[in-house]
């Protein structure tokens, strides 16, 4: 989590931002779904995030790297909002979703925490069935009908690919699942509501390896159907699921490009030293 961001960098660490595909022109041709143009974000007085300029491409997986105090999952809660829980907040910018400024002044909070789900670094399933933890979302949003709410718990919990682990005990705890579990059920709640954007912020940290594949081979099924956003200090793991990854330090994006480019020949020497491991 990004709690502390410095908010000048050491001579030794200038950087110089070079977004490698352009922010308005998607690398692949692919439809933009999320366009951030010079967006900036401040805690307060201290300013985290610094004319970032971001395009995710529609039904893909883009991964946001760098180390911890970067700016990466600041950048990710803004992406829904999560960041107005947070007092004294303030941003400048565009940031749009389908063309919508998603800090527009008639726009619906609450829809676009819809739209844009978030899966988050610890699983926290609701001391609730396991059923009633996928459905949610729909119940706040006033769904009653039984028969929608068992048909959507099962496409979204076959989504998550957790469905023929658990189609026998809807009606345990959720939190008698295992964490690789619980943390495919924080995904199928999120799936259930069918947003537009599924965004994680490292969903595999606190998870061992057998259960960080699955999660990974969902999260390759998925991008059929969904545009995600995953935060991760896994480089490995950024280069195994994504299609693009943004380099950030110090608040800033010093280098957005398709994920090979990224990990083989990347155009900024900082970037090329954070994937080799010279410091990070």
């Amino acid at each position: 989590m990004d709690a502390q961001i410095m908010t000048a960098p050491t001579p030794a660490l200038a950087i110089e931002t070079r977004v490698s595909a352009p922010a308005d022109a998607p690398a692949s041709g692919a439809p933009a779904l999320i366009e951030l143009k010079r967006f900036n974000f401040w805690y307060g007085e201290k300013q985290a995030l610094f004319d970032i300029d971001l395009t995710v491409k529609e039904r893909s997986v883009t991964a946001f790297i760098g180390p911890s105090g970067c700016g990466k999952s600041t950048l990710l809660r803004c992406l829904n909002r999560m960041n107005d829980l947070i007092d004294g907040v303030r941003v400048e910018g565009s940031l749009r979703v389908n063309g919508e400024d998603l800090y527009g002044p008639d726009i619906d909070v609450v829809d676009v925490r819809k739209r844009l789900g978030m899966v988050f670094q610890k699983s926290n399933p609701f001391p609730k069935s396991i059923f009633e933890n996928v459905v949610y979302g729909l119940r706040i949003q006033g769904e009653r009908n039984r028969t929608r709410l068992r048909d959507a718990c099962e496409v979204a919990l076959k989504g998550a690919a957790l469905w023929d682990e658990v189609k026998d005990r809807l009606d345990d705890s959720a939190l008698s699942l295992s964490g690789g579990q619980m943390q495919r059920l924080c995904i199928a709640r999120a799936l259930a509501v069918e947003p537009e954007v599924v965004l994680m912020d490292e969903p595999c940290s606190a998870l061992d390896p057998i259960a960080t594949a699955k999660i990974e081979e969902l999260i390759f099924s998925l991008k059929d159907r969904f545009t995600i956003v995953i935060v991760t200090h896994n480089m490995q793991q950024a280069a195994r699921v994504s299609e693009e990854t943004g380099f950030f330090m110090l608040g800033k994006l010093v280098e957005f490009d398709k994920t090979d480019v990224i990990f083989t020949r990347p155009k900024q020497k900082m970037t090329e030293d954070y994937i080799t491991g010279r410091f990070g």
